[in-house]
């Protein structure tokens, strides 16, 4: 049925109609997991960094006994101030660009630029505060390309969402396992840095080669008896109407900023001060290593969604809250046993922010009008960056807290 104004046309399936095989699918799938990877890519090694951008600039006065008062070997600033400026810039930017013009090959663009300008800054930062805007620019190009290539995800096949997750969980694990390897081959950070230049190059070249233009890309002709019809509705139109559409998202925006909230409270205020003194590991190769781990976690949940769903979002918060309580206590008292534990709950802990992740952005897929699905992934992406920014600003002063503790004697190691 079609109609005129305000009404709404109702997608109706075409029965005994083929399907056309798209034989040029595997280019967006590919180019989207490429994209995904490329654009987490620096964000994530910025955050493994964290513990080296600092105590870099700290290494005439390093963290001791004396200087906390409390055994604890803690830096003053939490790792939570990288990730705040690793994050606030993604969420301002995440926070406005829906509403501007969606000039994908501008936005494309200066996200590339920003990445590779960001690698540059801290590579050879030689103050504190180059290494800091370096993180900043490489979070706003992270920002930009997240809302503008979910956005544009509303032009392709539902499944670039999926490969886009995964791809993003990539980034995870790749980042950091190349950022913690080449570290322990005693590669300096600035080199670290200057190989990492190729991943903004790649992206470039996805994005403007491999990923075919939407005009390309063929229309659908056939719709799945077994998925729901999913009523269009005409698409958004001026500041007042989208932002009357935002009350619509809130179920899929809460569930996923609480996700987040609890898990990066846990990862940058938290896994600082995890620490086993009998390990083959120092505590800067625990701390990379954990975000390895983490990061294994969140790519194996991000790339499942094809064989297992979860509607029930909010579920995982209630899971990933548990886990806060676990990290809360064990940094205080130190009573867990092995390391090998810790390693099992950071796993399940990436397990349930890429889940929550994938889960969410893949129902909206679903769900969502295709007509709004563009405004609406720019606004959802921005939920996860409230959680992490709210994280923190709280994970620092937890942070100083506990470092003001007595340390706590771990009793049991294996």
């Amino acid at each position: 049925m079609t109609s005129t104004s305000n009404e709404v046309v109702v997608a109706q399936p075409t029965e005994g109609h083929p399907i056309r095989k798209d034989k040029g699918l595997w280019r967006d799938l590919t180019s989207y997991w490429i994209l995904g990877l490329c654009n987490n890519y620096g964000y994530v090694v910025m955050l493994s960094a964290a513990h080296d951008i600092i105590g870099q600039f700290h290494e005439d006065a390093p963290p001791s006994e004396d200087e906390t008062g409390s055994g604890r070997q803690c830096h003053i600033v939490s790792t939570g101030a990288i990730l705040l400026a690793d994050i606030l810039p993604s969420l301002f930017v995440k926070i406005i660009m829906p509403f501007f013009p969606f000039w994908v090959n501008i936005r494309i663009g200066i996200a590339v630029a920003f990445s590779a300008a960001g690698f540059l800054l801290v590579g050879f930062a030689n103050a504190e505060w180059m290494a800091l805007l370096g993180v900043i620019i490489t979070s706003a190009s992270s920002g930009i390309g997240e809302t503008t290539f979910l956005a544009y995800s509303s032009n392709y096949n539902k499944n670039v969402v999926s490969t886009w997750s995964s791809g993003t969980g990539g980034a995870g694990v790749i980042g950091s396992l190349s950022y913690a390897t080449l570290r322990s081959l005693d590669v300096s950070p600035r080199d670290t840095m200057l190989i990492m230049l190729i991943f903004p190059f790649i992206e470039a070249l996805s994005f403007w080669i491999l990923l075919r233009r939407p005009s390309k890309v063929l229309p659908v002709t056939h719709v799945d008896s077994t998925e729901e019809l999913i009523v269009d509705e005409k698409p958004l139109e001026g500041f007042k109407e989208k932002f009357v559409y935002i009350k619509e998202l809130v179920k899929y925006m809460v569930p996923l900023a609480l996700v987040y909230f609890f898990e990066y409270f846990i990862n940058q205020g938290l896994f600082e001060l995890v620490f086993f003194e009998n390990s083959a590991l120092d505590k800067a190769s625990q701390y990379r290593w954990l975000n390895v781990d983490y990061q294994i976690g969140v790519f194996i949940s991000r790339s499942s969604v094809n064989i297992f769903q979860l509607d029930k979002i909010w579920l995982m918060s209630v899971f990933q809250f548990i886990n806060v309580v676990y990290f809360l206590t064990e940094v205080i008292y130190f009573y867990t046993p092995s390391i090998w534990i810790t390693f099992a709950i950071v796993l399940w802990e990436g397990l349930l922010g890429g889940g929550a992740y994938v889960n969410t952005f893949y129902r909206m897929s679903k769900e969502i009008p295709p007509g709004r699905r563009q405004f609406a992934m720019a606004m959802v992406v921005q939920s996860d960056s409230y959680g992490i920014a709210l994280a923190g600003f709280l994970s620092i002063p937890v942070h100083n807290a506990i470092c003001s503790l007595p340390a706590a004697v771990r009793s049991i190691t294996w």
